[in-house]
């Protein structure tokens, strides 16, 4: 991203190269990186968009102070019902989970804030409210899906949290298990039961993402376990929460939500994850060492990873290829560089020690920078790195074997070869796609929100095509091409 106000050397191709290629830094003094990693490299290609889908107008309740809530629709995700019906699901913060038809017309399936009540919070964090929607596998036959949701008010001193919280707690992270009486009806008529809550200490970096791995199958070990993405809620930048094993936030957890063994017998705890039995150790913590973990999904082909975006402290936006155990390293570890809780007044990453792989931490296949204002050094940047997709859809073959992501806020689509994120390797090269109309015009993702402030999501849907929604004017596009 641009550097204003800084003088910017030429540098030839290669040696560009050989920077962005370069692994972790190690230490030679104690002073902060200027400049840690270099710019997405323009794409020669750029992604075809057409208008999808628009969603209807919402707001939280009551009305936000913060501008950033003040969005046409708070939609952030596309998937697929997988009931092989076609339609595709829309889940809206401010409450309101949609089905679309094949065509895009988006009808209202549960008004998840209606149900849960006067404690269902949506005005204040950019995460709270209505998060996510993951549908079982088996969901045609058994009608069962869930959702998270933020709740306050009474909630905090009537609703006990099912793992260890902080001492002040603003807010609450609900999962919630819903049971369709029929699978196939166009809006939700059954029952709910709550599968886990979790407390945090501020409104923000909370229960961001919950899934399944669509390369799992009945019968086998991991079929129908559900992966939880837990931010810190704002406890790493001055705490060691995300390290701490006796606590859920700043992790990814994976729970069996039709098991019993968990707390209260609401879920259960796999017996293959990392920590099971250990003593002072939660047995649901998959990964951890995560501040804001926003958005995961799996590659369909390939090796079938696990990919996570990570959204940053003050300098580095990163994704993790995550395997059971892994420690990432917030909050000693910003990205592939050290991170300092106290006397870092530019608020900067640093070298790492000369004695950095002792401590088993697991670095990015793939990051870029940001830097907040010069004037503002530990300001919000107002970058924000939102994971997408490994393509593997049919539609663009220029596209195939790429994973697909974002910088949010500007609305900037990157990709980086699955060939190069290779754990422990030298991070893969990041490429700016440009965005094309569907007459072939130039265009960008601001153009086409109408915003400055983009609030930029993916989807995908079960043949592996790639959407694109923003916030900022409630619409969907579907990548049609490339050129």
């Amino acid at each position: 991203m641009p550097r204003s106000g800084r003088s910017r050397l030429v540098i030839s191709a290669g040696v560009l190269l050989m920077a962005l290629l370069a692994p972790p830094a190690l230490a030679q003094d104690g002073d902060p990186i200027d400049d840690p990693l270099p710019d997405p490299v323009v794409s020669r290609h750029g992604l075809v968009l057409e208008e999808f889908a628009a969603l209807p107008k919402s707001e939280p309740v009551p009305p936000p102070t913060d501008a950033r809530l003040q969005r046409w629709a708070r939609i952030n995700y596309l998937g697929e019902v997988p009931d092989r019906s076609g339609r595709l699901y829309v889940p809206d913060l401010n409450g309101m989970l949609y089905l679309l038809d094949r065509a895009g017309a988006p009808r209202a399936y549960l008004d998840v804030g209606a149900a849960v009540g006067p404690d269902f919070w949506s005005h204040r964090g950019l995460g709270s409210g209505f998060g996510f929607v993951a549908f079982h596998p088996g969901f045609a036959h058994n009608g069962v899906f869930y959702t998270v949701h933020t709740e306050a008010r009474d909630a905090l001193t009537t609703k006990p949290v099912d793992l260890p919280a902080p001492a002040t707690t603003r807010v609450h992270s609900v999962i919630t298990e819903w049971t369709a009486d029929d699978p196939a009806s166009g809006t939700f008529s059954g029952t709910r039961r709550e599968v886990m809550r979790l407390g945090f200490q501020d409104v923000f970096h909370n229960i961001q993402e919950i899934g399944f791995d669509p390369n799992t199958r009945p019968g086998q070990r991991d079929f129908g376990l559900l992966h939880v993405a837990v931010g810190d809620g704002g406890a790493g930048a001055g705490g060691t929460v995300p390290q701490d094993l006796t606590a859920p936030q700043g992790k990814i957890l994976r729970i069996d939500p039709r098991g019993h063994d968990g707390p209260g017998g609401k879920y259960g705890i796999p017996a293959s994850n990392p920590f099971v039995g250990q003593p002072g150790r939660l047995g649901e913590i998959y990964a951890y060492g995560l501040r804001d973990p926003h958005r995961f999904s799996w590659d369909t082909g390939g090796r079938h990873q696990m990919f996570v975006g990570h959204i940053g402290e003050h300098r580095i936006e990163s994704v993790y290829e995550v395997r059971a155990g892994d420690n990432f390293g917030w909050s000693e570890r910003e990205g592939p560089f050290a991170y300092r809780k106290a006397d870092n007044p530019t608020c900067g990453v640093f070298p790492l020690p000369a004695d950095d792989a002792g401590n088993g931490y697991t670095y990015p296949v793939a990051a870029f920078d940001h830097n907040p204002p010069a004037d503002r050094p530990c300001a919000d940047s107002g970058n924000a790195l939102i994971g997408g997709f490994v393509y593997r859809g049919r539609l663009i073959p220029e596209l195939y074997g790429k994973y697909v992501y974002a910088e949010g806020v500007s609305g900037r689509v990157l990709y980086s070869e699955v060939r190069e994120m290779r754990r422990g390797g030298p991070l893969a090269r990041v490429h700016q796609l440009r965005i094309f109309d569907p007459r072939g015009a130039v265009t960008s993702m601001r153009s086409l929100a109408g915003d400055e402030r983009v609030d930029l999501r993916f989807g995908t849907d079960r043949a592996g095509e790639l959407y694109v929604l923003s916030k900022a004017n409630g619409t969907i596009w579907k990548v049609t091409g490339a050129r």
